[in-house]
């Protein structure tokens, strides 16, 4: 079968699970903003504080996510039975991915600013609002942008635990060696990630305008 003739023949089926991806990538990074933008807005002016969570983040990114998500299978409200936990599921995503860079940016661009302004008041101290979300926007946009993009991905293995979303089909087709089956989650999971960057690139660039 032909990967046009299985997409029209189950249209319904790929638009379900694309919805259910979607609403599993809107969980996950609801909970990223609500837990990484305050967290890294306090440590960002507080240097052994920033290493410490650099450190813990990039040791989480080895971590292989398949791996990451049959551990927390066993914890309560995140594992147990499909049908009354599988949003919660969505917690087990990535929270914070590449967080270095955008931090060591945001970093080496306070780092340049002219020695007169922090000597008229205009340092970490003085000025608690230097890193208050409508200066640092841009910044932060982007971050959000990056974990959204490989959210969009990480979230295909979520289908190995029953959380579903268009992993089933990526699943379903490795086990039938079938190109088309899988096709039918990759192709839709791409096209997500494709409108979520220029959405958001739109978003940031307007921002950075403003």
């Amino acid at each position: 079968m032909s990967a046009w003739r299985f997409f029209l023949e189950h249209r319904a089926e790929i638009l379900g699970a694309t919805a259910n991806h979607l609403t599993l990538v809107l969980i996950a990074m609801a909970f990223a903003i609500a837990i990484a933008v305050p967290v890294g807005m306090f440590i960002v002016h507080r240097p052994t504080l920033r290493n410490v969570a650099l450190a813990l983040a990039s040791i989480f990114q080895t971590i292989p996510s398949l791996a990451l998500f049959g551990f927390l299978i066993p914890i309560p409200f995140i594992g147990g039975h499909r049908s009354s936990h599988r949003n919660r599921r969505a917690r087990s995503l990535r929270i914070a991915p590449h967080p270095p860079q955008h931090v060591r940016r945001s970093h080496r661009h306070r780092s340049r600013r002219p020695r007169s302004r922090r000597s008229h008041g205009h340092d970490r101290v003085a000025n608690p609002l230097a890193c208050s979300p409508p200066a640092r926007a841009p910044v932060i946009l982007a971050g959000i942008r990056t974990a959204t993009i490989i959210t969009i991905g990480v979230a295909t293995i979520a289908a190995a635990i029953g959380a579903g979303g268009l992993g089933t089909f990526i699943f379903r087709g490795v086990a039938m060696v079938s190109d088309a089956v899988i096709l039918a989650g990759a192709i839709p999971a791409a096209l997500l990630a494709i409108v979520a960057d220029i959405v958001l690139s739109w978003v940031e660039r307007r921002l950075r305008i403003a």
